[in-house]
């Protein structure tokens, strides 16, 4: 059963840095492309960055361009989100979940065939 679990997050001031995970178990992320999303309280989920089978290409969404990276480790089976520079507007539950690709470039969209999502993991940006 394809698993896929959060950790890593926290409170931080602003202008702190934290580093995600998203642990897979019960296949192997050779095969998927993955992606980070965010719901804020009484917004709804946005996809903040993906990362393509490979590894070798990425895509962030403008809000996080020059503060975050996402980068996998295939050996552990797990996809990073580097958090720098984190503003309060960041403040949300973080969810990983495989992602749509076109010719290989990974999309900001859940894949067509997840269902659920894990409990995801809570940043809070505030001094």
């Amino acid at each position: 059963q394809l698993q896929l679990v959060e950790s890593g997050g926290g409170l931080v001031q602003p202008g702190g840095s934290l580093r995600l995970s998203c642990a897979a178990s019960g296949f192997t992320l050779d095969y998927y492309a993955i992606g980070w999303f965010r719901q804020a309280p009484g917004k709804e989920r946005e996809g903040v960055s993906c990362i393509s089978r490979s590894g070798s290409f990425t895509n962030l969404a403008t809000s996080v361009k020059g503060r975050f990276t996402i980068s996998k480790d295939n050996a552990k089976n797990t996809v990073y989100l580097q958090m720098n520079s984190l503003k309060p507007e960041d403040t949300a539950v973080y969810y990983c979940a495989p992602v749509r690709t076109i010719q290989g470039i990974c999309i900001l969209l859940p894949s067509t065939d997840f269902r659920s999502w894990g409990q995801g993991t809570q940043v809070t940006v505030s001094s």
